[in-house]
């Protein structure tokens, strides 16, 4: 069973065991159609959810008090594979696109995507045969397409190297 992160507990919120959650969805308010949780492989009812300014508040059966709330604190909130919704249309799970080969529209091999760092605009990094990283936006006109079946990012390789950090 794979499993997708959702979300990391930031903290707890108010005495009453809820916790504030970083979500790593495209909205806040995919939490309310989730029934359960996990957490270090152990199900978490969900009890109750409220969003505000981009985070969630949720509450967690066997989370009853700010103390049980405070060792949950860093945590990262997951839900097995099949229980996640599916992506809109041109979005993608950040664990779908880990491992994809990062190609030019040429056909040509610049490395494997390596990691998806979530902002208004996803920052991609790039890891070369050599083990060099190299950052770049996810901007358009900077990846021109995705495909997440045949594993492959394809790249405007101009674009990618005027926007490329070493």
């Amino acid at each position: 069973m794979s499993e997708l992160i959702v979300g990391t507990i930031l903290k707890p919120q108010g005495i009453r065991g809820e916790l504030k959650v970083k979500p790593f969805t495209d909205t806040a308010e995919v939490f309310s159609g989730f029934d359960r949780v996990f957490l270090d492989g152990v199900p978490y009812k969900i009890l109750s959810v409220r969003t505000g300014d981009g985070f969630v508040y949720l509450g967690l059966r066997g989370v009853p008090d700010r103390n049980a709330a405070e060792l949950l604190r860093g945590k990262s909130l997951t839900l097995p594979r099949e229980e996640a919704p599916e992506p809109a249309e041109g979005s993608y799970y950040i664990a779908d696109l880990i491992g994809c080969a990062i190609v030019t529209e040429e056909g040509e091999k610049l490395g494997v995507l390596a990691d998806v760092t979530p902002a208004a605009t996803d920052v991609y990094t790039l890891k070369r045969a050599t083990g060099e990283e190299i950052l770049f936006p996810a901007a358009k006109g900077v990846v021109l397409s995705v495909d997440p079946e045949k594993r492959t990012v394809v790249v405007s390789k101009r674009r990618y190297l005027e926007v490329a950090v070493l």
